[in-house]
């Protein structure tokens, strides 16, 4: 049954980050790393996508009971150079070393031009876009990708989950127009997006998931069942079907898995299933790719360019007179706008989760009212 919007509180994002923060430090987080971890997730909701903010630190309680999240670790540097380095996670949450990685490939790009920084032995980092984002707001072009530790995704032609999610974000400066940021996961859509549908009780449009047998689930509280506790079913790469080039966002996905994953050293979930105990970390891996602008054309005229190219595409006649052409970024932008008026919609569902773990935890519940 879907959920009454009336039932739905809106917090100030505010306070949801506090309730953030304080959850994380009470878990063992260090101070410093929890208030970037905190800031990520929050900024995450103020986007509109509400599958990778809060509602991930559920997910979180249950890796670190089961030992698999290191909450108290520190990232470190294990290689570095001029233009490229490593960092190691520590096993810890994927969002300070991200931050981390991100701006110090930024550093690199300002210096030299270009700065890539790969991340392995990392946890779930949350929504990749936000870390593009870091990029653009200091003047660069940014790329991002990751690998993922939940087989989720069917391979074309293929009958069981084997491989994650795994995003894709690219992000571009502009001068007059909000920042260009593709972010997406690699599936027809992500799995925590399926989680958010359950927490509303909607239904899933058709396509999204399959069962074990490759047929369509609309049902979300099924669809939750077949990606996160069966073996068989999943999300189908991005496109759907072979006729409608699933293939396509299988390649992505194996594109984010090499350059997250391999190029880091972090392992194929696949693979490692074989031979993982419990309490063993997730190695996930992480890249991160800057580039400025003004190493390849005079300062000031790749913005320029840009926002002439939005210009156009904005001129695009409609399909349909009440809905603009947009490009990507514009949506969030607009989601962030509302929301900061607004505040931070909490379905009920995902409400009685927090409590819980407020509870649970010895911290003080403060999402409490609109």
């Amino acid at each position: 049954m879907q959920v009454d919007s009336r039932q739905v509180k809106h917090v100030p994002v505010e306070r949801v980050r506090l309730q953030i923060y304080r959850v994380l430090t009470q878990w063992g987080m260090p101070e410093d790393l929890a208030g970037t971890t905190a800031d990520l997730m929050a900024e995450t909701d103020l986007l509109g996508i509400d599958s990778h903010g809060i509602s991930m630190l559920p997910a979180y309680e249950n890796k670190l009971r089961a030992g698999t999240l290191q909450i108290g670790s520190r990232p470190r540097v294990v290689r570095d150079s001029l233009c490229t380095a490593v960092l190691d996670g520590m096993a810890g949450l994927g969002y300070p070393v991200s931050a981390q990685a991100m701006n110090l490939a930024v550093d690199k790009a300002l210096e030299h031009g270009v700065g890539a920084v790969s991340v392995r032995n990392s946890h779930h980092f949350g929504a990749a876009g936000v870390y593009a984002r870091i990029a653009v707001r200091r003047g660069v072009v940014g790329l991002v990708t990751s690998s993922a530790t939940t087989l989720i995704m069917v391979p074309t032609h293929g009958a069981a989950p084997m491989l994650g999610t795994n995003p894709i974000a690219f992000a571009a400066p502009t001068a007059r127009h909000e920042p260009f940021v593709l972010d997406m996961a690699t599936t027809t859509v992500a799995a925590n997006k399926v989680k958010v549908y359950d927490f509303h009780g909607k239904t899933l449009p058709e396509g999204w998931a399959v069962d074990d047998k490759g047929r369509s689930v609309t049902n979300a509280a099924e669809a939750m069942g077949y990606i996160f506790e069966q073996r068989g079913g999943g999300l189908t790469p991005l496109g759907g079907t072979p006729a409608m080039s699933s293939h396509k966002g299988y390649g992505l996905a194996m594109m984010a898995q090499i350059l997250g994953g391999t190029l880091s050293g972090s392992a194929l979930a696949a693979s490692q299933m074989a031979t993982r105990k419990p309490g063993d970390p997730d190695d996930i891996g992480h890249f991160f790719l800057a580039l400025n602008p003004e190493a390849f054309r005079d300062s000031g005229s790749f913005t320029e360019e840009l926002d002439d190219a939005i210009d156009t595409l904005h001129k695009t006649p409609r399909a349909d007179p009440a809905k603009p052409v947009q490009v990507a970024g514009e949506v969030e932008a607009q989601e962030r706008a509302r929301r900061e008026n607004e505040g931070i919609p909490i379905p009920p569902a995902l409400e009685a989760k927090l409590r819980a773990i407020c509870e649970r935890s010895g911290v003080e519940y403060v999402l409490s009212g609109d």
